[in-house]
């Protein structure tokens, strides 16, 4: 049953293993390099080693007035590297907020245990997260102004302070109990001799996505702490070992036939020394037979292995060759060479027996590559590599499309308007589910179905993201881009008639989609709850302010929770700027007026301007300053310019100017309300007529 299938059916077992073996191996991955480096250090400095055996880096022996050393050993794998698991699991959840918290819960796990916390990182990063995010949901836009600080940092820290405990007194003694359990299965397989069996369950995994739940989840935790102990694992080779896989390429090389055969060299390149094991995925699809020679190569390098008692220092990731001797430890390169090149000759036999007493017709690999895609429920980042580039990106993701990002220079005003308006159209057409956010693309991972960007800025989205269907945009407010997204969401998840995908550069309709803007007004608080996310911007050098006409009289501060962000003495209606830089400095005087910024701020706006436009369609620029001028923000403000004449900004028409300094999340409503006001023609036009300041904040803030 493919992925998509499964989703329409329900509730699908091994789609959900997936997720979970996915999200726990971008726990881990991130932070291989800490793990390596505990390698080494364990390599260099633990009893066994001729180099210092003893000392202040092993933690070995006593100092000159008897105290024990504390060493590096003991302290990385005990507080470091579970630490460093359970923030990114938090930050994974919840941003900078979430990782901050999830470190201090697992604090209590690690105390609590005694015992290197791996299995107990995994459980509390992404609670402490999970959760802060839910309590910070409940007071969302109910602090007042000035207060966000205090109640951010003592919730946090409150709220730590009891999952810590929580850890400590309930987590910790069942992880404790669990992981016994996990170690004692262990120990009973390596003593009766059933290692290698776990073939039988790790390359079917494999093929099914299903390994990194197995990997990261089980293996990786109990064999750092049996390298802690012994300064090596086994555990670590079960699933990084080569060979079954090459095997299986070089028996394509040998005797496949067609593209398959053609392929297969390239393909065991990127295997071997790459370390992608997904490369030689649809190869087994093609002929689902064959995963009986991964399976017996497998047996065969694990069983080599438990003859010479080979290990490694710490996770080969990826499973390349280098990355695993680079890892192994000094008295295991022969063990390690034997299994590797044992597991690779006997896949290559039996592969090489079925390919050619098997059917004449290998298969279509481009098919095998869109099943294996399917499988993963996203494009595979080596697919091109086996159906060339422009089959690759015609497959792309096949799944439903559940994440959607707007990434920007800075993750700043025009993506989350952007995002606000596309997100009106997406929940509109009914998809409450589907997630519609804004990010920098300086923070984009490879997780999201669909990125939006400016078009000058796609490129560089599909480097970090190149997975998704990316989706270039110009007009911010009422991109005609916006419309096809919403029918390709609406194709995909709920299996409606084909709508052309929209698709710019390398990738295409069926990949996932990432959407980006160019401009972006705020730098956003990743953490901040709420549909968007916005963050302030700031840099700093600075700028003489054009003179701000008057702000006209008004008979009061406006109405909505936006007065305080953008108050009656924050607009004018009549502008007297008559160019784009002046329009900037007029803008931005505003704002310093306003006691929101130091003057310093309106020359980062200009900076802004200078590396990115800030216009953003239906006659609408909105000018902030740059992220390094954070420190001349004093509080969110906003200023709002109405032009009598159009004024030329980089060619393109503007009456309306708004000025942004974004700090907190103070800004963050009536930013949505000015964005869905600016998606619609009609209320454009009644800003246009507008004769008061109030009458301006009464259209913005119909728009809550």
């Amino acid at each position: 049953m493919s992925t998509t299938a499964e989703t329409r059916a329900g509730f699908s077992p091994r789609v959900a293993v997936q997720k979970f073996g996915t999200f726990l191996s971008n726990m881990i991955m991130p932070n291989i390099g800490a793990f390596i480096a505990w390698g080494i250090i364990t390599a260099l400095f633990i009893e066994a080693s001729p180099v210092l055996p003893y000392g202040p880096l092993g933690g070995f022996g006593e100092s000159a007035d008897g105290t024990p050393y504390t060493g590096l050993v003991g302290p990385m794998i005990t507080y470091l590297l579970p630490l460093l698991i359970a923030f990114t699991g938090g930050h994974m959840v919840y941003g900078h907020r979430g990782g901050v918290v999830g470190a201090i819960a697992t604090v209590g796990v690690i105390v609590g245990a005694g015992i290197p916390m791996f299995i107990g990182a995994m459980i509390m990063g992404p609670l402490g997260g999970w959760t802060m995010k839910k309590i910070d949901a409940i007071w969302d836009g109910k602090i007042p102004a000035g207060f966000e600080m205090l109640v951010n940092n003592f919730s946090a820290g409150i709220w730590g302070f009891l999952l810590a405990l929580a850890g400590f007194f309930g987590v910790a003694p069942l992880v404790s109990g669990f992981t016994a359990l996990l170690q004692s299965g262990v120990d009973v397989l390596v003593s009766n001799g059933l290692l290698p069996l776990t073939s039988l369950f790790i390359e079917p995994g494999k093929v099914l996505f299903l390994n990194n739940a197995i990997n990261h989840g089980i293996l990786t935790p109990l064999g750092t702490a049996e390298a802690d102990q012994t300064g090596k694992s086994i555990l670590f080779l079960l699933e990084a070992n080569p060979g079954p896989g090459l095997g299986l390429l070089l028996a394509y090389c040998f005797f496949g036939r067609g593209a398959a055969r053609a392929s297969a060299p390239g393909a065991a390149v990127i295997h071997f020394l790459g370390g992608i094991h997904e490369i030689y995925f649809p190869y087994v699809l093609m002929r689902p037979v064959l995963i009986v020679s991964t399976i017996l190569g497998g047996m065969t390098g694990i069983f080599i292995n438990t003859i010479f008692n080979s290990g490694l220092r710490s996770p080969a990731a990826p499973g390349s060759i280098i990355a695993v001797y680079a890892s192994a430890s000094t008295d295991s390169y022969m063990g390690i060479t034997l299994s590797v090149l044992g597991a690779t000759l006997v896949s290559f036999v039996v592969a090489a027996v079925l390919l050619r007493t098997g059917k004449k017709d290998d298969g279509d690999i481009s098919a095998a590559t869109a099943k294996m895609e399917d499988m993963k429920g996203k494009k595979s980042s080596v697919s091109g590599a086996l159906v060339g580039g422009a089959a690759a990106d015609a497959t792309g993701h096949t799944g439903p499309i559940k994440r959607i990002v707007f990434a920007c220079d800075a993750g700043m005003g025009s993506s989350a308007m952007g995002a606000t308006v596309l997100r009106k159209k997406v929940r509109a057409a009914g998809f409450d589910d589907v997630e519609v956010t804004n990010k920098a693309i300086s923070n984009l991972t490879d997780e999201w179905d669909l990125v939006v960007t400016q078009a000058t800025l796609t490129e560089r989205a599909q480097q970090r993201t190149g997975s998704a269907v990316h989706v270039s945009v110009d007009n911010f407010m009422n991109s005609p881009r916006y419309d096809e997204v919403v029918e390709l969401v609406r194709e995909r998840n709920t299996g409606g008639s084909p709508a052309a995908a929209p698709v710019t550069g390398t990738a295409a309709a069926a990949a996932p989609v990432v959407v980006t803007g160019e401009q972006a007004g705020l730098v956003g608080n990743e953490h901040t709850p709420g549909p968007v996310t916005v963050a302030d911007e700031s840099v700093a050098a600075p700028v003489a302010s054009a003179p701000v006409a008057p702000a006209p009289a008004s008979s009061g501060s406006g109405s909505g929770s936006g007065s305080d962000v953008m108050p009656a003495s924050s607009i004018v209606l009549h502008g007297s700027a008559a160019s784009a830089s002046a329009a900037i400095d007029e803008a931005g005087a505003l704002l310093v007026r306003a006691g929101a910024v130091d003057p310093a701020y309106v020359s980062a706006m200009h900076d802004r301007e200078a590396s990115v436009s800030t216009f953003m369609g239906n006659g609408l620029a909105i000018p902030h300053g740059t992220n390094e001028a954070k420190s001349s923000i004093r509080r969110s403000g906003m200023s709002f310019v109405r032009f009598d004449q159009p004024i030329d900004w980089n060619g393109n028409p503007v009456r309306f100017v708004v000025g942004i300094a974004g700090q907190g999340n103070e800004h963050l409503a009536l930013l949505q309300n000015v964005a869905m006001t600016f998606s619609d023609p009609a209320q454009v036009e009644r800003l246009e007529r507008a004769d008061s300041a109030d009458e301006i904040l009464a259209i913005f803030d119909e728009e809550k």
